[in-house]
């Protein structure tokens, strides 16, 4: 290190060789208190943006009186009663859900020395599938999701999968689901309730001989495949003239809905029935509708994968959001695409609203506005409510719709 840049080393002597200034102070001192004002003058604009710190000139004492000023604020607003919105916009992903798998069933007539593979009843070679949907299909209750051995295979709506064959003698809530089915479909002669009869039976030869099935009166886990309701064909993975094992295709719902990974520091602004507006890529917007909120998962953001921003070991932790939209048409063609999703979190009718802005900070604490009478000023306090779009919500003595306050920054 050059000897003159040590602390408390003797000021070298100028090139001209006259002694160094008497004056103590380098420039890099003299500039510092400049600096420091900045500084803090950026701190304080920076935190009037954010309606968090002193936006204006600091209020005077407990007792703020009405003085005449020499000049009044650089420019004035009016108190206005109005509807604020508290909103959030967050990134979101259009498209039909999370999609599930449809597995073929373990076959009753399974033989053993066949890998698993179910035998065809009218010779020894294995069940084929002979028809398969295509992708982005949508089938109904009744439709066929796939054929064996050109046995369709059709969709029932329901929570309960088959798991056992029915028949005559049969009683559970299984047994009410297919006879719920039978009866949406047309079928008659039975009770729908939870009880297999010969009514039961009889509707279902009818309903395998529309199947172009073996009329046996009975219903087994692999003769239909329950969802709660329509489904959109995502992918087909089996393939004509194969063996039935595995998935046979992927589905998931029939309407288009948005996902949105919302960070868990704006969890109170959702619930279900929380309205929001979707931004399209094309720039038009359709209303949707929070209809689920899941649980807080937590993901790294360094490490395995590479695609954290954060550092070391913090993690970000979001909550799943589907939000429902009423209006299919209104999203146009689009079957997946990245949207912004503008939440309304609160809404507040007929409040007194001011620009951020006009707030001042008092010394005590709090806040206050500048009413302007003339070439008077008044400081008034205020309690805050909800901010949006730039505005803040306020009231307090001598608030009133009409008011002219001051902006004083």
């Amino acid at each position: 290190m050059d000897h003159a840049d040590r602390p408390g080393a003797r000021p070298a002597a100028r090139p001209d060789g006259n002694a160094p200034s008497a004056d103590p102070a380098p420039p890099r001192r003299r500039r510092r208190p400049l600096r420091t004002a900045l500084v803090v003058l950026a701190a304080l604009v920076v935190a009037g943006a954010a309606g968090v710190a002193a936006t204006g000139t600091l209020g005077g004492g407990g007792n703020e009186q009405a003085s005449a000023a020499p000049s009044g604020p650089p420019r004035t607003a009016t108190v206005e009663q109005r509807t604020l919105t508290r909103t959030q916009t967050v990134a979101g992903t259009l498209g039909y859900g999370t999609t599930t798998p449809v597995v073929a069933p373990a076959s009753s007539g399974a033989d053993a020395g066949s890998g698993g593979s179910a035998r065809n009843a009218d010779g020894p070679g294995p069940e084929i599938i002979t028809a398969l949907p295509g992708e982005g299909d949508t089938i109904r209750r009744g439709g066929s999701v796939y054929s064996v051995d050109d046995q369709r295979v059709p969709l029932l709506y329901g929570s309960i999968p088959l798991y056992r064959t029915l028949r005559v003698g049969s009683e559970g809530k299984d047994v009410a689901m297919l006879e719920k089915n039978l009866a949406a479909l047309g079928y008659t002669g039975f009770t729908a309730d939870d009880a297999y009869t010969e009514g039961t039976a009889e509707a279902v030869r009818a309903w395998q001989e529309d199947l172009g099935r073996e009329q046996t009166g009975t219903v087994g886990p692999d003769e239909a495949v329950v969802a709660p309701g329509a489904r959109r064909v995502a992918e087909v993975k089996a393939a004509l003239g194969t063996v039935p094992t595995g998935e046979i295709l992927t589905w998931s719902g029939t309407e288009r809905a948005v996902g949105v990974d919302l960070d868990v520091r704006y969890e109170d602004l959702v619930d279900q029935g929380t309205k929001a507006d979707i931004e399209l890529p094309d720039g038009t917007s359709v209303e949707a509708t929070v209809t689920e909120v899941g649980t807080a998962a937590t993901a790294a953001s360094s490490g395995g994968n590479g695609g954290g921003q954060g550092s070391g070991g913090s993690s970000n932790a979001t909550l799943p959001v589907r939000l429902s939209v009423k209006d299919q048409k209104r999203l146009g063609r689009y079957q997946a695409a990245p949207v912004e999703v503008t939440l309304r979190a609160e809404t507040r009718k007929d409040v007194l609203a001011v620009p951020v802005e006009a707030l001042t900070a008092r010394r005590e604490g709090g806040y206050a506005v500048q009413a302007v009478r003339g070439s008077a000023v008044e400081y008034l306090p205020v309690k805050l409510g909800i901010f949006a779009g730039g505005l803040v919500e306020i009231s307090g003595d001598g608030i009133t719709a009409g008011l002219t306050v001051g902006v004083p920054r």
